[in-house]
């Protein structure tokens, strides 16, 4: 399956402890293709939702980070673009402030799954009871 993950700045993941990047492990473990997107990269453009997205891998040794081990836990490949219908599972895994480019991102997502995209957590939701 093809993952995209919401998240923030990969750069600023604690992955000793960070739940989005124990699912990113887990996904990876079970062969599925992991992308991700940074909520400024969900946007409207052409009529129709699309994420600006990097295709990862996880390091070989990731899970066996100490905590403050600043050694690079993925690869990346350059930047790319796909609707997020393409998507077989969109994961909102950025963690609020809540503040307009996050609600802008719930609105964005509400529309990709009218489109057709299979979006957890469910943007109204995440929206409405943020924390």
């Amino acid at each position: 399956m093809r993952l995209a993950f919401i998240v923030d700045p990969l750069s600023s993941l604690k992955i000793w402890k960070d739940s989005s990047f124990s699912m990113m492990a887990e996904a990876a473990a079970r062969g599925h293709e992991l992308h991700v997107l940074m909520p400024e990269g969900v946007m409207w453009k052409d009529g129709r939702v699309i994420g600006e997205h990097m295709h990862i891998t996880l390091s070989a040794d990731a899970l066996q980070r100490a905590p403050g081990d600043k050694r690079p836990w993925y690869h990346a490949a350059p930047p790319s673009e796909s609707p997020l219908r393409e998507f077989d599972a969109v994961l909102m895994r950025q963690d609020p402030p809540f503040d307009i480019e996050y609600v802008t991102v719930t609105w964005l997502l509400e529309q990709a799954q009218r489109e057709g995209a299979r979006v957890f957590n469910d943007p109204r939701s995440v929206r409405d009871t943020s924390e």
